[in-house]
């Protein structure tokens, strides 16, 4: 299992809840959109969409989302009542990277949405050293998934231009706060709000003044991996379960080390991480779990996967144990998963060469 736990280390960092899948294909299903046929094809399996508890990896959900650009012709899921037309992502690309600084990229970002999208506008503003991107609607609050889209293209974008990651200080938004609240602390940061009186996300001015690292080269590379993790690769890392799961990430699971090793590398007594965690809403036990529920599933989107090895590698004494865990996790066994995503050889891939094509000879 070592050369996967290799590719799990350089190229995954989470799994992405189905929750973000079921808002994905809405606008998809009232138009009359095949959507399980779009969700087999990306190798995700239909039924998970009843299973609340249900994640994927974000490979599976990069192949979604392209998949969905290419039926709809529309990057932006068909949120706005201009569609962002495929190929617009790669033309914005092309047009940030011979931006200075990141505050001349993100300018750029922003005309560039203004000129796409008809009902969502955004402003870069600073004021007392915090950035804010903010966001004005034409037709009143929106989705909370349309906002959030925006930001994470934005993210995304900025932290890649500059080579790397961009904290967000506070994430506020005019909508109702959605029951996957949890997912969206994690994607942005721990002070997320909402009904607020603005849509907005803030960070340190400071980044402003970065320059530009990227290339027309390297930009081929980003684009091939995008959008897949733009979810996961640039998400809220500052907190202490994300640096314990960076930390157990570094360490086979057999040898995860008990809590008062795990309070002494943080150079912490255990009462005190306890204290961090519980603010958090997190246990020790709870990031374990959660980080062998993301591992297995990462694993068993590989097309070579083998149930009982994953069982065995995650330090599951019996196939039987791990069998209960991840249908526990995800709402499925892990032999039917692991089938859902052969029914697509290599989706990601596979989507992304039809995108590019149609990209290439549309625009």
């Amino acid at each position: 299992m070592s050369n996967s736990h290799n590719a799990y280390e350089t190229q995954e960092k989470g799994t992405i809840s189905i929750c973000f899948v079921r808002e994905a294909l809405l606008v998809a299903k009232q138009r009359g959109i095949a959507t399980d046929a779009l969700l087999s094809q990306s190798g995700i399996d239909p039924t998970l969409l009843e299973a609340p508890q249900a994640r994927i990896s974000p490979r599976n959900y990069g192949a979604l989302w392209l998949l969905l650009a290419e039926t709809m012709d529309d990057e932006f899921f068909g949120m706005d009542a201009h569609p962002m037309k495929v190929g617009s992502f790669t033309l914005l690309c092309h047009t940030l990277i011979h931006s200075s600084t990141l505050e001349v990229a993100l300018q750029r970002a922003l005309r560039f949405f203004r000129l796409i999208l008809d009902d969502i506008t955004g402003t870069l503003t600073v004021d007392k050293e915090i950035a804010d991107i903010r966001l004005q609607e034409k037709h009143g609050v929106a989705r909370m998934f349309c906002y959030a889209t925006f930001f994470v293209i934005l993210h995304a974008l900025s932290c890649w231009l500059v080579g790397r990651r961009i904290p967000i200080l506070h994430a506020n938004f005019r909508c109702d706060e959605p029951e996957y609240n949890e997912e969206c602390r994690v994607l942005f940061c721990n002070h997320t709000r909402y009904n607020t009186s603005i849509t907005s996300m803030g960070f340190d001015a400071d980044y402003l003044a970065l320059p530009v690292i990227q290339n027309e080269r390297s930009m081929k590379e980003f684009l091939r991996g995008a959008p897949a993790n733009f979810l996961v690769k640039y998400r809220n890392s500052d907190n202490m379960t994300a640096k314990i799961r960076r930390h157990l990430r570094n360490i086979p699971p057999e040898q995860w080390p008990n809590f008062e090793a795990l309070a002494a590398h943080f150079f912490s007594t255990e009462s005190t991480l306890r204290r961090r965690l519980d603010r958090e809403g997190q246990s020790y036990q709870l990031i374990k779990d959660d980080l062998r529920r993301d591992l297995s599933i990462i694993y068993l989107s590989r097309p070579d996967a083998k149930v009982a090895e994953v069982a065995l590698w995650l330090g599951f004494s019996e196939p039987s144990a791990f069998h209960r865990a991840f249908k526990n996790w995800t709402g499925v066994n892990p032999g039917k998963y692991h089938q859902s995503c052969l029914q697509a050889t290599d989706p990601l891939a596979r989507a992304a060469a039809t995108y590019t094509l149609y990209s290439v000879t549309n625009h």
